[in-house]
């Protein structure tokens, strides 16, 4: 079997190394920059040898670098630069395509990307998380096959970007991930400030989250809104704006926003246009 290195040793690497071996991929060897964090990857991913970059692109024909964005064109380089002349590699930054590591390409390696749409806060969440979850996939030959290998062997589902729109596809993905977290941290500091203690805040918004993130992707975001905007309700939005001066600088801006965004929402759902212009007056003023 051909053999499987890992390059990087990060949450996604340790996670996608150890889902590979324990469905029966051969893989092999993990390298990093920092040799203790590559020995810390070994020890999850299980079974495996630590190994330098130059060693991985000499020893392992089919490699997958699952490190930080910016290491990325500075690691695909090395494993250029040390003979890597054939075999595929795939990459798991989402916001860039092949381009990426055209100079593996240049010397004969076929390129791809492989790219969770799923969060991975941890090795183990990531374990228990992957399986089943959307991949964004690019590449030729080889790269692509393997991409689409590993994609069916983790029961997930392909996701083809178009060439170019990496970057769209991968601002979606924050939005809809990292987002939605500062939004929870947000409502949260709102309901400190109007005497909430923070564990509570959390619990209590929690169905209120789940409710509405489950109405909008099975109803549509236009039919699942409601609220203030929604009902065109500009003297309730008034009372929220002045209220925030109780909030951390930024809060009242992210308000107004998203405020704006909502408000598109509800001018599709048919908002009456003198409601729907007196909110947008009142959020651009802030």
């Amino acid at each position: 079997m051909t053999e499987i290195g890992i390059a990087g040793a990060g949450r996604v690497a340790q996670a996608l190394g150890r889902l590979l071996r324990e469905r029966g991929e051969p893989v092999a060897s993990v390298a990093s920059r920092t040799p203790a964090h590559a020995a810390e990857a070994a020890r999850f991913i299980g079974g495996i040898e630590v190994v330098s970059y130059e060693d991985l692109a000499r020893r392992c024909p089919r490699v997958l670098i699952a490190v930080s964005d910016d290491a990325l064109v500075d690691v695909a380089g090395r494993l250029a630069h040390s003979g890597m002349r054939n075999g595929a590699v795939l990459h798991t930054c989402g916001a860039r395509g092949v381009a990426a590591v055209e100079e593996l390409a240049r010397a004969g390696v076929a390129c791809g990307v492989l790219h969770p749409l799923q969060a991975v806060n941890s090795p183990q969440q990531g374990v228990a998380a992957l399986p089943g979850a959307a991949f964004a996939i690019s590449g030729e030959g080889e790269a692509a096959a393997w991409a689409r290998q590993i994609v069916a062997l983790l029961d997930g589902t392909p996701l083809h970007i178009q060439t170019g729109r990496e970057a769209l596809y991968h601002a979606a993905a924050v939005m809809a991930s990292n987002y939605v977290v500062a939004l929870i941290d947000a409502s949260v500091e709102l309901l400190r400030a109007a005497g909430v203690p923070e564990d509570e805040a959390l619990r209590v918004i929690r169905p209120l989250v789940e409710t509405n993130a489950r109405n909008a992707l099975t109803l549509t975001p236009e039919r699942a809104l409601t609220g203030p905007i929604e009902r065109g309700d500009a003297d309730t939005v008034a009372l929220h704006l002045a209220a925030f001066r109780d909030a951390a600088p930024g809060t009242r801006e992210l308000y107004c926003t998203l405020g704006l965004r909502v408000l598109d929402l509800a001018r599709r759902r048919g908002l009456d246009k003198a409601y729907a212009d007196r909110l947008e007056r009142c959020l651009r003023n802030g």
